[in-house]
């Protein structure tokens, strides 16, 4: 009997179909992060919108759905089958009880119908309304400000060209909340103040910061920081935010701008600028004019959660300070008294060194969220940069083109950092497959190269 009712406390999400792979790893995350686990028992079918989750209580339903940018809505599950007649059995064996306290006679109400890959006419869904007649009802119907909503959730599969008569899955719930999909375009780079050439898309932002399961209170760093676009999604949800970059003139808004018709940079527009059009100034710290291959942090456990994007050579090339000996062709000018001398930073080193800082400044638990970019043909998990301090959570792809992605690897500290640690992964024999990355530039031009190439031979035909 304790199972059966555990059973009944479910509820239904409602996904967005966009970035796929990234969803369950922010869920899990979300989840988690209001103190909740994520069961292996869980209907999931992964590429549907439409999940089957046990959670514990409405109050996680709702901090769940505070954060997430993954999912439209969620509804807690009165009832679910295959077809109409296995949902109208389910519904008929809710207990009476978890229904009432939304059907009183001093109550209002609505049924809303959403169907997935179908577009059913007005006469249908007022059809599919009134076959839930059965339902003990006693309040009003207003449609536009009722107390309670119930939702009616028809899934036609995912095959837009093989569109089935009848739904292959139906769901009956009452509303919750929804998801934070409205940020996607409150936070969008179109709007913000101070961009970059690779200001990070706002959605993306949010689900890194949701990987990272960012908190109220929390510090949050990016080493690679550029236009401090993955600061703002931190700071929404509460963190304190710092950064440090090798480029002086972006941390400090000088220079060319990145949008169009614009040729320079306003003397406002800055991180700082950008946080302040958001009402987030109070959470940020600072940014730094720093190189990230070198220490700059005193030793120990600082940040709670490192998010960042490390330059991989395609718009912004990868730079770490050089010496006297560098060639003076390295020698750049940022303004007009401010030079500094860089030489190349292979992205094998970047990453390695990435993951000796997270290893070493994270708390117990923090977690290291970042992007690595991937030739596509040559991938193989084996490429994935580990340390034995870092656990990997999760490793999701984002396709650049149709030989190179990205991949979104999101890494736990589960083990203190010490001084033999360091240099660990040159000791495992492991480090000679990592070196693949340091020719990605080439590999993605070769690719754009051999694209255009192709596209010109057609045009000939």
């Amino acid at each position: 009997m304790a199972l059966a009712a555990a059973a009944l406390r479910r509820y239904l999400l409602l996904l967005a179909q966009e970035h796929l792979e990234f969803r369950l790893p922010e869920i899990t995350s979300l989840l988690s992060l209001c103190g909740g686990q994520f069961s292996g028992e869980q209907e999931i079918r992964v590429n549907s919108p439409f999940w089957i989750l046990n959670i514990p209580s409405e109050e996680m339903a709702r901090g769940l759905m505070k954060r997430t940018v993954c999912a439209k809505s969620i509804f807690e599950l009165w009832g679910h089958g295959r077809s109409a007649g296995e949902l109208y059995a389910s519904l008929k064996n809710y207990p009476t009880d978890k229904m009432l306290p939304y059907l009183q006679s001093d109550s209002t109400y609505k049924i809303h119908i959403h169907t997935f890959n179908k577009t059913l006419t007005q006469a249908q869904k007022i059809k599919k309304i009134d076959a839930l007649e059965f339902l003990p009802f006693k309040g009003k119907v207003n449609l536009k400000n009722p107390q309670h909503i119930f939702w009616i959730l028809e899934d036609y599969g995912m095959n837009p060209n093989d569109v089935p008569e009848e739904p292959i899955h139906l769901y009956f719930g009452r509303w919750v909340p929804d998801g934070q999909r409205e940020l996607i375009e409150s936070y969008s780079v179109k709007k913000r103040h101070f961009i970059g050439n690779t200001s990070m898309d706002a959605c993306l932002s949010f689900i890194m910061a949701n990987h990272a399961r960012v908190k109220p209170n929390d510090v949050v760093y990016d080493p690679f920081v550029g236009t401090g676009g993955l600061l703002i999604s931190s700071a929404h949800f509460g963190a304190y935010v710092c950064g440090a970059d090798i480029d002086y003139n972006t941390i400090h808004g000088l220079g060319k701008a990145s949008r169009k018709n614009q040729k320079w940079r306003g003397p406002d527009e800055n991180i700082r600028a950008n946080l302040r059009q958001y009402g987030l100034e109070k959470y940020y710290l600072d940014a730094l004019v720093a190189d990230s291959s070198r220490p700059i942090w005193r030793k120990g456990m600082l940040f709670d959660a490192i998010i960042t994007d490390p330059p991989y050579g395609i718009r912004e090339a990868p730079r770490r300070m050089g010496s006297q000996k560098e060639t003076v062709k390295s020698v750049e000018r940022s303004t007009e008294n401010h030079f500094f001398i860089s030489s190349s930073y292979h992205l094998s080193d970047i990453f390695f060194d990435l993951l000796k800082f997270a290893a070493e400044h994270l708390v117990m638990g923090g977690r290291l969220v970042y992007w690595l970019p991937v030739y596509r043909p040559e991938y193989t998990e084996e490429i994935i940069p580990r340390h034995p301090c870092l656990k990997l959570i999760s490793n999701c792809e984002q396709m650049l083109s149709s030989h190179t992605s990205r991949r979104l690897i999101t890494m736990e500290k589960v083990k203190e950092f010490k001084d033999q640690d360091e240099n660990s992964y040159l000791l495992d024999g492991q480090y000679m497959p990592y070196r693949g990355h340091n020719s990605f530039r080439e590999k993605y031009f070769s690719g754009v190269t051999k694209r255009i190439a192709k596209e010109e031979k057609d045009d000939q035909k």
